[in-house]
């Protein structure tokens, strides 16, 4: 059975926009029981189990912050199943400089970019789409 959602990189780059979380949020390690319950994102690493939580919510725990991010969302419907996107985005992001943590939902993509480089990101991002409909949506083959 396929993964629901767009496959064709050109229509998802040509449909392709970007919205930012509310909040800033870091990346903490280790054995945070009051942080569990409010993680927005929860990856289980062989070294141990990274939560993705507000920042605000990190200091108050005593948890170390040593990256804060803004939160964009991909509003695009990518299939779980679809190729290139990541690439793409990726691409763009790198091109102007900017790291990217990306996580990957059921429907969206999830990019953690540096939280005092999100305007630049989210332009960056738009301009991708921007090319993607003005290349008219076509597939890349």
């Amino acid at each position: 059975m396929a993964a629901s959602g767009e496959t064709d990189l050109g229509r998802m780059l040509a449909s392709l926009d970007v919205e930012q979380r509310p909040g800033r949020f870091t990346f903490v390690t280790g054995d945070w029981p009051a942080l569990a319950d409010i993680a927005c994102a929860v990856v289980d690493e062989r070294e141990g189990r990274t939560l993705v939580v507000p920042v605000d919510a990190a200091l108050e725990a005593g948890a170390p912050v040593e990256f804060e991010a803004a939160w964009l969302t991909l509003t695009v419907h990518s299939s779980l199943e679809a190729v290139g996107l990541t690439a793409a985005f990726s691409r763009a992001l790198a091109d102007a400089g900017i790291s990217c943590n990306v996580l990957a939902g059921y429907h969206h993509d999830h990019l953690l970019v540096p939280d005092d480089r999100a305007d630049e990101a989210i332009a960056t991002l738009r301009r991708l789409a921007s090319e993607g409909r003005a290349a008219g949506g076509r597939g890349a083959g």
